[in-house]
């Protein structure tokens, strides 16, 4: 808990992935990726419960194995078109009916994994101490917007218009871009009609870029092996 609150982890992890098959189970550091946002959370004394939201069997023992609870979620919201937040809409009713009111949802993606215990504790502090509804973690931007550039028709013009590309980097306004390492939201209040977890009065926690790898691609996920031994995830080997 904090200040009060009731805290629950959720590890969202469907078993259909294309791009890497079993991507949520795949190998990081000698452990399935799914391991790593259990093993943080249970590292961090200000949640109540872990939970993984899934479809799949082998995703549920894996779970388990590492010490969360599992909840099914229905076929239809684990599909490559299924949004996150339906998944989360979906287990907020199922806990609401067992009679589990949680005032926080800390949302970790296994795809995710260089989080650390404390960026969920400041990401909470935050959330708390600024009275919000809805937080995500942001990161300084790989490419700078004043950088980038939109092609029509084989004619390059600035992404924005009058930018100049060729500024220096230490000129240039602060750009940060959303890492999806960590939501923290009220799932009581969570309205049944939006696409985005960032809701109502919501905040930004920045966190080390280094720390914001996501695995999207077999690529992704060779180099996040190839880090692994020299971050963070290493203190809890």
């Amino acid at each position: 808990m904090i200040a009060g609150k009731r805290v629950i982890a959720v590890v969202p992890a469907r078993g259909g992935s294309k791009a890497i098959k079993d991507k949520n189970i795949s190998d990081l550091g000698g452990r399935p990726l799914l391991a790593w946002p259990i093993i943080v959370a249970k590292a961090t004394p200000e949640i109540d419960r872990i939970i993984v939201s899934t479809d799949s069997d082998r995703i549920a023992a894996v779970g388990r194995e590492y010490g969360a609870e599992v909840y099914m979620r229905p076929e239809a919201l684990a599909t490559d078109t299924a949004l996150v937040i339906d998944a989360l809409r979906h287990l907020r009713d199922t806990l609401k009916a067992e009679g589990e009111t949680p005032d926080i949802f800390v949302l970790l993606e296994a795809t995710a994994p260089f989080r650390t215990p404390a960026d969920i504790q400041g990401c909470l502090q935050t959330f708390i101490d600024k009275n919000l509804d809805s937080l995500g973690t942001f990161a300084e931007a790989h490419t700078n917007p004043h950088r980038a550039w939109k092609i029509n028709d084989n004619m390059p013009e600035t992404f924005i218009p009058g930018a100049i590309p060729w500024v220096p980097r230490q000129k240039l306004p602060p750009a940060y871009e959303l890492t999806g390492s960590i939501y923290v939201f009220n799932p009581l209040d969570l309205p049944d009609d939006t696409v985005s977890i960032l809701y109502g009065r919501f905040g930004a926690q920045i966190v080390d870029a280094n720390r914001a790898n996501d695995i999207d691609t077999i690529d992704d996920l060779r180099l996040a092996n190839v880090l692994f031994e020299s971050s963070v995830l290493t203190a809890f080997k």
